[in-house]
C-alpha cells in the first residue's frame, strides 16, 4: 500500500480523514489520525465555537481558534507529517479563513460546498497544497481548466465526494435517490482518467482520491485497484476516543441504523444526510426562533431558515441531542465500539 505524497512529505498510508464539523474533527483527532500515517484533517467550520468571545465576534473567534488548532494538532502528529484543513467555499469568511491556514503554514487545503475558483489566489506564495472537491467529472474539469487558465495552476489533489457521503452533498435531490444515485466507482473512474491527461499536458502528479461509503479495507483496496491514489473517509473516524466530539455525539453514530438516515434540505440551501432524530422532525413542522445569527454560511436566509445550523451543529458536537443536527455518512451504525485511531488506522490499511 502506498502512502499519499504531497510536495516534500508523504503520508504512510493512502488515508485521509475527512472534515467534519462543526467541532467533529479538530486537533485531537486530525493530530492523531496525522501521527499514525494518514491525512489529518481539521474542519474549519465555526471553529471557534469554544472561543469566549465567539457569540460576540465569531470571525475573530473563529481565524483565533484556527492558530490554536494548527498548533496543537502539530504537536501531536510531529512537523514531518501531513496535516490538513478543510474549507467550505460558502463559508461568509471564505477568504479570510484561507489566508489565516496559510499563514499557520497548513500543508494541505481541501475546499468543497461550492466552487473553489479563486483559492489559487490565496495560497500563492506559500507551500500549502490545494485540493477541491468535485462530485463529477464535469466539476472537475470546469475547476482545472478556470485554474490552469487564471491561474496557471494545477491542482495537487482532487478529492471526489460521492452520494454516500455525510454532511451537504453536491448533488441534486433527486440524484440523491438510491434508484438515480451515480456511482462513486463510475466517477472515479473517470475522473482518473482525465488526470491522467492533465498529468501528461502539466508535469505533476495529481492524487485523486475517493471519497463517500468508504467504510474497510476492502472498500480501499476496490478504488486503489480503479486507479485513485487513495481515500477520504468520515464516519468511521467519529467512534475513536480522540474524534473531539462528545460521547453523546458517537454514541448516536453507534445507534443508529440505516432506517435513521435521512437526506434532509440544510438550512443553507444544500441537501444534506443526517440522522433522521425528533429535532429535525419537530423543525419540519415548526420553525425554530433565531435570537442570534452568526454569519457562518453565505446562502443562509435568516428570515426564512427553519432553524440556526451553527446553534444545531454545536448542540450535536457538545452532546446536547435534544437540539442537534447530526450530521452522518451512509454507514453510520456499522460501527459497535469506540477504538482508538491507532486500532483503526492498523485495521484500514491491512490489505
Amino acid at each position: 500500500m502506498q502512502g499519499i505524497k504531497l510536495g516534500n512529505k508523504e503520508a504512510k498510508y493512502p488515508i485521509i480523514q475527512g472534515g467534519m464539523g462543526v467541532g467533529v474533527s479538530l486537533h485531537k483527532l486530525a493530530g492523531n489520525v496525522s501521527k499514525e500515517g494518514g491525512i489529518g484533517v481539521i474542519s474549519t467550520a465555526d471553529i471557534g465555537y469554544q472561543e469566549e468571545d465567539f457569540k460576540t465576534n465569531p470571525m475573530k473567534a473563529n481565524l483565533r481558534a484556527i492558530g490554536k488548532e494548527i498548533k496543537l494538532a502539530r504537536e501531536i502528529a510531529g512537523e514531518d507529517k501531513i496535516l490538513g484543513v478543510n474549507i467550505m467555499v460558502a463559508l461568509s469568511n471564505y477568504k479570510e479563513i484561507v489566508k489565516e491556514c496559510v499563514k499557520n503554514k497548513i500543508d494541505l487545503i481541501i475546499s468543497g460546498a461550492g466552487i473553489p475558483k479563486e483559492l489559487p489566489e490565496y495560497v500563492k506564495g506559500s507551500n500549502t497544497k490545494i485540493a477541491p472537491i468535485v462530485s463529477s467529472l464535469r466539476c472537475c474539469k470546469l475547476i482545472v481548466k478556470h485554474w490552469l487558465k487564471k491561474y496557471q495552476y494545477t491542482p495537487d489533489m482532487i478529492v471526489i465526494e460521492g452520494p454516500k457521503a455525510g454532511g451537504h452533498l453536491g448533488f441534486k435531490r433527486e440524484e440523491l435517490d438510491e434508484e438515480n444515485q451515480p456511482k462513486l466507482e463510475e466517477i472515479t473512474k473517470e475522473v482518473v482518467s482525465y488526470v491522467k491527461e492533465v498529468e501528461e499536458e502539466t508535469n505533476k502528479k495529481i492524487p485523486v482520491i475517493s471519497a463517500g461509503g468508504i467504510w474497510d479495507n476492502k472498500d480501499i483496496k476496490r478504488f486503489l485497484d480503479l486507479g485513485a491514489s487513495g481515500v477520504q473517509m468520515a464516519t468511521r473516524f467519529v467512534t475513536t476516543f480522540e474524534c473531539d466530539a462528545s460521547n453523546e455525539f458517537k454514541k448516536a453514530y453507534l445507534n443508529a441504523s440505516k432506517k435513521d438516515i435521512k437526506i434532509i434540505n440544510s438550512p443553507v440551501g444544500m441537501p444534506g444526510r443526517a440522522i433522521y432524530n425528533n429535532f429535525i422532525k419537530e423543525t419540519e413542522k415548526e420553525k425554530c426562533k433565531i435570537n442570534k445569527c452568526y454569519n457562518c454560511i453565505k446562502t443562509c436566509d435568516v428570515a426564512n431558515t427553519p432553524y440556526c445550523i451553527t446553534k444545531a451543529l454545536i448542540n450535536a458536537v457538545k452532546g446536547n441531542m435534544e437540539k442537534a443536527l447530526i450530521f452522518c455518512g451512509s454507514n453510520v451504525g456499522k460501527a459497535k465500539e469506540i477504538i482508538s485511531v491507532h486500532q483503526l488506522m492498523q485495521e484500514l490499511a491491512s490489505i
